[in-house]
């Protein structure tokens, strides 16, 4: 991609959106536009039509996505799979009718079935049943990985389809009822120390692992695949390594400072017991991870603080006026 290209990143204002937004600015890319931006609405399709024809994109990041941590999905589980199914075939549609030079459709390793061989190659999709916590989001996403497929070997659109791990860093949704375990624990444990509270009560055994990417990492791989790479087999973007929630919720008790206990609730759902992506093939194109897990938490731990603390005071100042 030149810096004159016409690029178009679609997303639900989220972290992934403001991220990808970000960094191809930072690069000096002349014509980023996204989709909150111009307050797109990707469930209608003459909505969709219509900002493809106004700003013709020739290089599309599809990263809309309406999820959330287990209770949200299960609560929200309608919502998740219509938004998802809509967004991305009016998306996909619309990038083949215009003619797009290359779409990347950013999946989720919750499209994997529940028990699968780790770390996961890209081979095991649909080949087992899917954790139910996360089932209708996953679905929509197989649907979204299927139709990019069908639609390349069909009409020949030009598209890729990439899957990260659970991502983090400034911007995360650390809202408890609807976000992934990094942002919740976060928010969490920032509390915790604010108010100096007791304890931290952390969902589920502790036992599950997970895997995690930074944004700048995220950002960085998807501008390289949209440059280098061409295949229709999915492709994975993966940090490389895993750990426990429990070992997660230490390390964010270490970044924060906190001094109380960290209780368990094991009534609370595990989910799946391990989510870990082979990453080697986007390691073979030149990309790795550069921050580490625990540098990507103080960053994404510092944002929180100071966002928490800039919002009280506005709200102090609110009061005062």
């Amino acid at each position: 991609m030149d810096k004159n290209a016409k690029i178009l990143i679609v997303g639900h204002n989220d972290i992934l959106e403001q991220t990808l937004t970000g960094h191809f600015q930072s690069y000096g890319f002349k014509n980023v536009v996204s989709s909150s931006a111009i307050a797109l609405n990707t469930t209608i399709q003459p909505s969709v039509y219509e900002c493809f024809s106004k700003y013709r994109p020739e290089y599309v990041f599809l990263a809309s996505t309406r999820s959330g941590g287990i209770e949200a999905n299960q609560r929200q589980a309608g919502e998740f799979i219509y938004h998802n199914l809509e967004s991305q075939n009016n998306v996909i549609y619309a990038a083949h009718k215009f003619g797009v030079k290359k779409l990347l459709f950013l999946a989720s390793s919750c499209v994997y079935p529940k028990n699968c061989p780790q770390p996961i190659r890209e081979e095991y999709l649909l080949t087992g049943d899917l954790e139910k916590t996360s089932e209708p989001y996953a679905v929509a996403k197989i649907a979204g990985i299927k139709l990019c497929q069908a639609y390349r070997r069909q009409y020949g659109l030009n598209a890729i389809v990439a899957i990260p791990p659970t991502l983090f860093g400034p911007g995360s949704d650390v809202c408890l009822e609807t976000a992934h375990v990094m942002g919740a624990l976060i928010y969490k444990f920032c509390e915790a120390v604010k108010n100096n509270q007791k304890q931290v009560v952390v969902w589920g055994t502790g036992r599950p692992r997970r895997e995690f990417l930074y944004t700048d990492d995220f950002a960085q791989g998807c501008h390289l695949l949209m440059d280098r790479y061409e295949g229709e087999k999915v492709i994975h973007m993966g940090y490389g390594s895993d750990l426990t929630i429990q070992e997660l919720a230490q390390m964010i008790q270490r970044v924060s400072g906190f001094q109380g206990e960290v209780v368990f609730d094991e009534s609370k759902p595990d989910g799946t017991l391990q989510k870990l992506l082979d990453n080697s093939d986007i390691r073979q194109l030149g990309w790795q991870s550069k921050v580490s897990l625990e540098e990507g938490i103080r960053r994404t731990y510092e944002w929180h603080k100071n966002r928490d603390k800039g919002l009280e005071e506005e709200r102090i100042k609110g009061i005062k006026d």
